[in-house]
């Protein structure tokens, strides 16, 4: 732990100004943050080995109770473990572990605190990111739209890990499960981390389709109407087996 400590200080991207959290901070993890963590360390892996992050970039939370658990900031997620337990309240205080939570916390707790959403998945992902700075808003260029509520608003840029950011996100997030954060990246949200998960590699795939579909030349994608992408919506809800 203590090497991972050093690491997390000596590698922390530049602009993060998270302060360092004080050893012996916080409480015992329950077991069933336990057991969460270890599905939000999957999760956080999955994004690197699927090219949506590199390095330590994007960050992954769920809730447990009133306990937010989040990715550390600066950390490999190839070496994070289960004593590296990060987890704050709703109203950022920190409850567990050592390891300074990530800069955009201000983002995941404006989610948490504003929608019914158990987990949250924030990435870099390459395409999304492209259409982030060409577009106000995802054409609807697929049906799976629906999935995330309808068309897929862009918030306006702003400095990472700032209440205006996460202020933007939200406006974004209106009647929706996904938004492009402009020049930066994709947030998506659900019941739990693979749904949240599943909404932002649908929404990436999404806008490489797009990006495809627009780069044949003098030629235009066919875009589906909004009654088209909410009447898909509505089906998709009951997609998939019933337990």
């Amino acid at each position: 732990m203590a090497e991972q400590r050093r690491d997390q200080r000596d590698g922390r991207d530049a602009g993060e100004g998270a302060q360092d959290v004080p050893e012996g901070w916080g409480r015992g993890a329950l077991p069933e943050e336990a057991r969460a963590w270890e599905v939000l360390v999957a999760t956080a892996r999955r994004t690197v080995s699927d090219g949506l992050v590199v390095g330590t970039s994007g960050n992954v939370s769920v809730r447990v109770g009133d306990t937010v658990l989040v990715t550390p900031s600066g950390v490999p997620y190839d070496r994070l473990a289960p004593d590296d337990i990060t987890g704050v309240g709703l109203d950022g205080r920190q409850l567990l572990g050592t390891l300074t939570p990530t800069s955009e916390l201000p983002m995941h707790l404006a989610v948490y605190r504003t929608t019914d959403a158990r987990a949250v998945v924030h990435t870099h992902a390459v395409h999304a990111t492209a259409v982030s700075t060409l577009v106000p808003e995802l054409p609807a260029i697929h049906y799976m739209a629906g999935a995330l509520g309808g068309p897929v608003r862009v918030a306006p840029y702003a400095t990472y890990g700032t209440d205006e950011l996460a202020e933007n996100m939200l406006r974004a997030l209106t009647d929706r499960t996904a938004c492009l954060l402009q020049n930066h990246g994709t947030m998506a949200y659900g019941t739990t981390l693979d749904q949240a998960y599943d909404r932002t590699a649908q929404l990436e795939w999404m806008c490489h389709l797009w990006l495809t579909a627009t780069s044949v030349p003098g030629m235009s994608p066919h875009l589906l109407s909004r009654d088209q992408v909410e009447e898909a919506g509505e089906k998709l809800r009951g997609y998939g087996q019933r337990r």
